[in-house]
């Protein structure tokens, strides 16, 4: 594995350091009956490999009105929708995090704004652009080979639900030797989707690091 930081300074306050670009980044929601709760969570992994990237994260509540406005307030440079809980229409039990999600999606697009969605994160935007998600077998484990623009790679893997197909305005760039869609990218606008957790590597892989960098444009 590669453990090549790409932390790059995009700018600099008088004594706090390095400012990089913002992007927002949603949570799970963890259901914890005995206390009559429903808690938003992120694990510490994210911060840590989106500074690799030259990015700070602003994790979002799972409150549509909350999460817009910090979007608004804060001028996020982007969105990353990340993995945990299955979408309701697979059997879910967050429906108020697939609200926030598909409404981030729709309101990064309004703005031209680059969105990544990560494992449950690509799901929402494959259903946003009508495809339809099955469940599969085979597809959780820590080490997978699957093919990334038609070149071997080993990757990660924590789904039971995902595509066998894609089209228009998506296309694949990752695909698993048994059809499921692993990686797509929208034809037009700054929208990439992955299932595996780069988060989840140690250490993190430079490949990860840059498609993220690419992605949200760090220079």
């Amino acid at each position: 594995m590669d453990s090549q930081a790409c932390h790059r300074e995009s700018g600099v306050l008088a004594g706090i350091g390095p400012v990089m670009r913002i992007v927002a980044v949603t949570q799970r929601v963890m259901v914890v009956p005995e206390y009559g709760e429903r808690r938003d969570c992120l694990d510490q992994a994210w911060p840590a490999f989106l500074a690799k990237c030259g990015l700070t994260s602003l994790a979002l509540p799972n409150v549509l009105e909350a999460a817009l406005a910090l979007c608004e307030i804060t001028k996020v440079g982007g969105v990353v929708l990340t993995g945990g809980n299955d979408l309701e229409q697979c059997g879910g039990d967050a429906p108020e995090r697939d609200a926030v999600e598909f409404a981030l999606l729709d309101w990064a697009q309004k703005r031209e704004l680059p969105v990544l969605g990560v494992c449950r994160g690509m799901q929402v935007i494959q259903r946003r652009f009508g495809i339809d998600l099955h469940r599969v077998e085979g597809h959780v484990a820590r080490r997978k080979i699957i093919r990334v623009e038609g070149e071997p790679r080993e990757v990660n893997s924590f789904h039971h639900f995902a595509a066998l197909e894609s089209r228009p305005p998506l296309n694949t760039w990752a695909i698993a030797d048994d059809g499921v869609v692993k990686a797509v990218r929208h034809g037009t606008q700054p929208i990439t989707g992955i299932m595996w957790h780069p988060e989840r590597c140690r250490p993190f892989l430079s490949a990860d690091v840059e498609l993220f960098r690419e992605v949200f444009r760090v220079q």
